[in-house]
């Protein structure tokens, strides 16, 4: 049988938990264990996490202050430390993790050369891409898609705080329908927030599904590799 590779993207904002900010060490454990249950099921896996519990280049810039170039790059260097943290995490459970950024910082990572995040995988440890894509302007989503791209992903899992993709916010709305599965110009609809329309058009230029899920569900990532894909919804072609 063949293994599976897969992209799972956490958002620096869920690292922070009730605080809002910062790390905290006790979902940082939890997210490890579940990434380290994929492991141990012969599963290939990259991670990608964002940097909004450190800092956001849009809120950054937002007064002028700081040109929004600059408040990016901020945010690209808040990804590292989500990724060096994590790291740290997956070795203390015992997993081989390496981390490689976009820009260059020796002493801290790798730097991303493709062909060696690909023999990574195969020799069965877990990568952490950081620093976005190097390029100001472009979402820690884009950078997901484009990692799961050239690493010859199954799929991206795009790991969030709720089970899957809705109308409307369901926490301020009763009536919101979640969607099961969706095309990929359904999710580009202005009214269905999956990822940016960057990173959703990259996915389906080459057709890769993306699917979202709750993070928090213990063992969901497991299932959803697995086939089980009640408990989320898939961005496909149809």
């Amino acid at each position: 049988m063949k293994r599976k590779r897969v992209l799972v993207k956490f958002s620096g904002e869920a690292l922070a938990g009730a605080e809002g900010f910062g790390i905290d060490t006790k979902i940082l454990k939890f997210i490890a264990q579940e990434i380290k249950e994929l492991h141990d099921n012969d599963i290939e896996v990259g991670i990608v996490v964002g940097g909004g519990n450190i800092i956001r280049g849009v809120s950054a810039s937002e007064d002028g202050l700081i040109a929004r170039t600059s408040g990016d790059y901020m945010g690209m260097l808040g990804t590292v430390i989500n990724a060096v943290a994590l790291q740290e995490a997956l070795e203390y459970f015992g997993l081989y993790a390496r981390v490689q950024t976009a820009i260059k910082m020796e002493q801290i990572a790798e730097t991303f050369i493709v062909r060696r995040a690909r023999r990574h995988l195969e020799k069965g440890r877990i990568v952490i891409f950081a620093a976005g894509t190097g390029n100001p302007f472009f979402t820690t989503d884009t950078a997901a898609t484009l990692r799961a791209v050239e690493i010859n992903a199954d799929m991206i899992i795009k790991a969030t705080k709720v089970d899957g993709v809705y109308d409307k916010d369901p926490n301020k709305f009763d009536d919101a329908k979640k969607y099961d599965t969706l095309t990929y110009e359904q999710a580009l609809d202005d009214n269905v927030k999956v990822m940016d329309d960057t990173s959703i058009a990259l996915a389906k230029d080459n057709s890769l599904p993306i699917v979202v899920c709750n993070m928090f569900e213990k063992g969901n990532l497991l299932k959803i590799i697995e086939g089980d894909t009640s408990n989320c919804s898939i961005v496909k072609k149809l």
